[in-house]
């Protein structure tokens, strides 16, 4: 099964709340919207601002707010600043080092078209338009179409 961890998956709700509100909010009222455990919010936060999506604010009225507007931080962003670099496999990852069977494996050349096509759906996929918080209208704009050749 390929899926992302569960704390990206915490870190894109908790995104998507900041997008919902478009201002500053702390760590605790984050953790109270979404039902992420507080712990679990702070630090997903701090990594999330360590990557230059969140920006922290001190003081009284302190909290976080996201560094851009929400339709122009992709999905794809959020996975690559917690997960790494996109891909399906090791191979197609592009900081990949060849492995011993690479000359005469079979699948790579399937993978790769793979991994560029769920790459490109989360780069189009930005948070306005995560869940029933979506600050547009219709359906998301990203779409995944695997077009394979033979």
């Amino acid at each position: 099964m390929i899926r992302m961890s569960k704390l990206t998956d915490y870190a894109i709700v908790i995104l998507a709340h900041l997008a919902r509100d478009d201002r500053t909010i702390t760590a605790q009222a984050l953790s109270s919207r979404s039902r992420v455990p507080l712990p679990t919010v702070s630090k997903l936060c701090k990594e999330l601002s360590r990557a230059g999506l969140l920006q922290s604010h001190r003081g009284r009225h302190g909290g976080y707010s996201l560094t851009r507007p929400p339709g122009q931080i992709s999905v794809a962003e959020v996975v690559e600043a917690l997960e790494g670099p996109i891909s399906l496999t090791d191979c197609c990852s592009p900081s990949a080092e060849p492995c011993g069977i690479e000359p005469f494996c079979l699948s790579k050349e399937t993978w790769d078209p793979v991994s560029r096509a769920v790459q490109t759906a989360l780069r189009a996929l930005p948070l306005s338009e995560i869940g029933p918080f979506r600050l547009g209208r219709g359906a998301p704009a990203a779409a995944l179409t695997v077009v394979t050749t033979p």
